[in-house]
C-alpha cells in the first residue's frame, strides 16, 4: 500500500519526474498517485524531500503516536550485577528524556534481583520496571523476548534502548519483530530530531568508512541497540528516588527446546578488554604469531588488558576476543597503546574514543598517527622491549 502525506506534501513534483509509470498528478499542490499504475517501486519515496510519501506492507497499522510515551532502557544483568553499559544509556537516555519531555525507564529481567532496581535509579532511570522470575535467572532468548514484548505491548514506549552485548544482539531483533517495528542495531550516537521528535540512530556502515544516521518514523516504539564505551553514564546518586513496578508475566505456555547449560569464561583474557584503564594492541607489524608474547610481556608489565587487529585475528596470531573495531569490541580506555598497528578506519571505529593514544610503527606516514596523541616511530622489535624492560 502506498500513501500520500497530505500534511507533508508540498506539491513540487519530485515524485512526479521519478514515476517511471505515470502513476502520479498534481491537485491542489497535493501528490495523488494512480494505484492501477503504481507498481510500488519505491522511486517517487526516494525522491520525496519531505517524507510525505511512504509504503505500507500489507495488514501494517497506522500508529497512534500519541498512545506512546517514554524512553525505556534494557538493563542487562549477570548473576546479579548490572552490565556497564546499561548506565551509559540510562546517561544518554536522561538526556533524550529531557529533549522529549518523558521519563526515563530502566526494564530489568532476572531472578533474585534484591537492589538492582534502585541501583538503576541511582544511575538515572525514573522508574524501574521489574520482572523477578525463577525462568528467567539465565538468558534464554524466547523467554526474555516473550516478557519485553508482553511489556512493551501493555505500556507502549516511544522509544527502546538495549546494549549491543551478546545478549543484546541475541533477543532485541525478536522483540522487534513481536512489535512489527524497526531496530537500527550497533550504534554509536542516538539525537532527537527537533522537528518531528524522531530518534536519530547513527551507526557504521560499509565496514566503518561511513557513519549513516537512520530515522523510524512510522514505527513505534523505536528501537535500537548501542556500543558499549560510546556514552558517556551520569554519577552515581544515591539520594535520587524513583518507582518502581512489580510485573509478573505468566510464561507456563512457552514452549521453548533449548536451556541453559553452564557459562564458561573466556580464560586467555586475565583482564576485561572493554573495563580496562589500559589496552595494548598488536597488529600485522608484529610478522608473526610467536611476536605476539612482545606485547603479552609489555601488557604484564604495566597490567594492561592485550587487545588485536583485525589482521592480527584473521592470521591466527591471536583469538577473537582480543579484536578491537568495527568487527570486534570497542573500547574506551585511560590509555590505548597500539603497536605495528596501521589505522584502518574499521579498527579506528573501536578505540578512537580512548582518553590517550600511543601508537608505536615504523612507518611515519600511517593512518594511526593521525588521532594518536603521542607517536613513536620505530621499530617495534626494538621500542617494545626497551619499554617493557623499564617498565619493569
Amino acid at each position: 500500500m502506498i500513501e500520500v502525506i497530505r500534511d507533508k506534501c508540498v506539491g513540487c513534483k519530485l515524485c512526479l519526474k521519478a514515476c517511471a509509470y505515470d502513476a502520479i498528478v498534481i491537485r491542489d499542490k497535493i501528490a495523488e498517485i494512480d494505484v492501477d499504475k503504481c507498481t510500488l517501486c519505491g522511486a517517487c519515496v526516494s525522491a520525496c524531500s519531505f517524507d510525505a510519501i511512504i509504503i505500507r506492507k500489507f495488514g501494517q497499522k497506522k500508529i497512534d503516536r500519541s498512545q506512546y510515551k517514554g524512553i525505556w532502557v534494557f538493563a542487562e544483568q549477570k548473576n546479579n550485577e548490572i552490565a556497564p553499559v546499561v548506565f551509559e544509556l540510562l546517561g544518554k537516555g536522561s538526556d533524550l528524556a529531557q529533549q522529549l519531555n518523558c521519563e526515563l525507564t530502566a526494564v530489568i529481567l532476572g531472578y533474585n534481583l534484591k537492589d538492582l532496581p534502585q541501583e538503576l535509579i541511582s544511575y538515572g532511570a525514573d522508574k524501574v520496571i521489574c520482572v523477578d522470575d525463577k525462568k528467567l535467572e539465565h538468558f534464554l532468548d524466547l523467554p526474555y523476548t516473550e516478557v519485553m514484548s508482553d511489556l512493551a505491548k501493555k505500556y507502549k514506549p516511544e522509544i527502546i534502548l538495549s546494549g549491543a552485548s551478546v545478549m543484546g544482539r541475541s533477543f532485541i531483533p525478536r522483540v522487534a519483530i513481536e512489535l512489527q517495528t524497526g531496530l537500527t542495531a550497533d550504534c554509536t550516537g542516538l539525537e532527537i530530531e527537533s522537528d518531528t521528535n524522531n530518534l536519530q540512530q547513527t551507526r557504521p556502515a560499509f565496514g566503518g568508512n561511513i557513519l549513516a544516521t537512520i530515522v523510524t518514523p512510522n514505527h513505534l516504539p523505536q528501537m535500537a541497540t548501542v556500543r558499549h564505551k560510546v556514552m558517556d553514564p551520569l554519577e552515581k546518586d544515591d539520594s535520587r528516588e524513583g518507582k518502581i513496578i512489580l510485573e509478573s508475566i505468566d510464561l507456563s505456555a512457552l514452549k521453548d527446546d533449548t536451556k541453559f547449560l553452564e557459562f564458561v569464561k573466556d580464560k586467555t583474557q586475565t583482564v576485561n578488554l572493554t573495563e580496562a584503564d589500559l589496552v595494548v594492541s598488536g597488529g600485522r607489524g608484529l610478522k608473526k604469531k610467536e611476536n605476539f608474547r612482545i606485547i603479552k610481556e609489555f601488557a604484564k608489565a604495566i597490567n594492561a588488558a592485550v587487545g588485536a587487529s583485525r589482521a592480527s585475528v584473521d592470521a591466527d596470531w591471536i583469538s577473537y576476543p582480543h579484536q578491537v573495531g568495527q568487527t570486534g569490541k570497542t573500547i574506551k580506555p585511560k590509555i590505548y597503546i597500539a603497536v605495528g598497528i596501521s589505522g584502518a578506519i574499521q579498527h579506528l571505529a573501536g578505540m578512537q574514543s580512548s582518553d590517550y593514544i600511543i601508537a608505536i610503527n615504523k612507518d611515519p606516514d600511517a593512518p594511526i598517527f593521525r588521532v594518536a596523541d603521542l607517536g613513536l616511530v620505530g621499530d617495534l622489535f626494538e621500542v617494545v622491549p626497551q619499554l617493557t624492560k623499564k617498565l619493569k
